[in-house]
């Protein structure tokens, strides 16, 4: 049984067939690929386009999605093996993802690191104890890695270049300043799915305390040797911007600081000026932009450059609900 848990599991065939099936489906949207079927969303963190655009999806296709928010109106769940469970969790990930798969068909799961312990969050605890347990697919909805915004993301560019074939093309994976110390998701999957299509891909940010994690850095280097394509780390951001065909934009906190964000604070308050406006975009090579959405206007990007029509970012999030009825219907076909 395959879960869709990282695109770094998933072949660069399978990642094509998913993305060719999600532009069907953009152009078709209904189908029965899960009809009398149904999804359990979990989801540990808030969610807009995630929770409507999976609901949707599930709906779109013959299914049913039910939407369930451990603490709020289902019971708290504990992950460790061990535990006297005598504190505020009710029941353990053994039977919570044992039961759901006894009544649905697929498990999507959206979990954020606790932002106390990276060593501890690296390890996707959370996603990793329901495929564990699960008999039946599990998807990841965003934990330490998006996938499902990396499949959107390529999508909306295949759709703007005018082909599959996204090798050559030079892009910029830029940090932007954010008054809290976020996630590293989404810079996590963009860097993965960027090396994955063989582009000429940068990542740019104000010191080495912002480079992402080594697990997906390796992932870069080790996509690059079998797609092609180039990757390297810059802190300069006119050499990164200079002929740039996409800028992709996310913040995100350093990780040495993890858990410890004070002493970050005045850093990133020193990079302020790393927010994508007219004049970083004008360095390019005509190249869009886009961002996974949420995004705080003139902290991130200005308001020209989101209102620009070579910003993709309205495609990006339209097209989650086509690459993730894409993902729903692979994981239905396995059986």
């Amino acid at each position: 049984m395959k879960h869709f848990l990282n695109t770094q599991d998933w072949s660069r065939a399978d990642l094509d067939a998913l993305l060719a099936q999600a532009a069907a489906f953009k152009r078709n949207k209904l189908g029965d690929a899960l009809k009398g079927r149904s999804i359990a969303l979990v989801f540990f963190n808030p969610s807009m386009r995630t929770r409507t655009s999976f609901e949707l999806g599930a709906f779109q296709l013959g299914g049913h999605a039910i939407v369930l928010q451990p603490g709020k109106d289902a019971w708290p769940i504990e992950f460790d093996l061990g535990t006297v469970m005598d504190g505020d969790t009710e029941e353990h990930i053994a039977e919570v993802a044992r039961v759901l798969a006894r009544y649905v068909d697929l498990i999507g799961v959206r979990a954020f690191p606790k932002f106390v312990d990276w060593s501890v969050d690296r390890e996707d605890r959370v996603l990793k104890a329901f495929a564990k347990y699960s008999t039946v697919p599990v998807i990841n909805m965003e934990t330490i890695t998006h996938p499902c915004q990396e499949l959107a993301h390529a999508l909306a560019l295949q759709e703007h270049f005018g082909t599959s074939d996204l090798r050559g093309r030079k892009y910029v994976l830029t940090w932007t300043y954010h008054p809290k110390p976020l996630n590293t998701a989404v810079a996590n999957s963009a860097l993965t799915i960027a090396t994955r299509m063989g582009m000429d891909v940068t990542l740019l940010c104000p010191t080495p305390e912002y480079v992402l994690d080594e697990r997906y850095i390796g992932w870069a280097n080790d996509n690059v040797a079998e797609s092609g394509g180039s990757f390297q780390v810059s802190h300069d951001i006119e050499s990164a911007y200079r002929g740039a065909d996409v800028v992709y934009a996310k913040s995100w906190g350093a990780l040495p600081y993890f858990g410890n964000w004070a002493p970050e604070k005045p850093i990133r308050d020193r990079y302020k000026h790393f927010i994508v406006d007219e004049a970083k975009m004008a360095l390019t090579d005509n190249g869009v932009f886009s961002h996974c959405l949420p995004l705080r206007r003139n902290v991130k990007a200005t308001d020209a450059v989101m209102d620009s029509p070579r910003c993709i970012a309205i495609d990006e999030a339209e097209n989650r609900l086509h690459v993730q009825k894409a993902v729903m219907a692979a994981l239905m076909r396995q059986e």
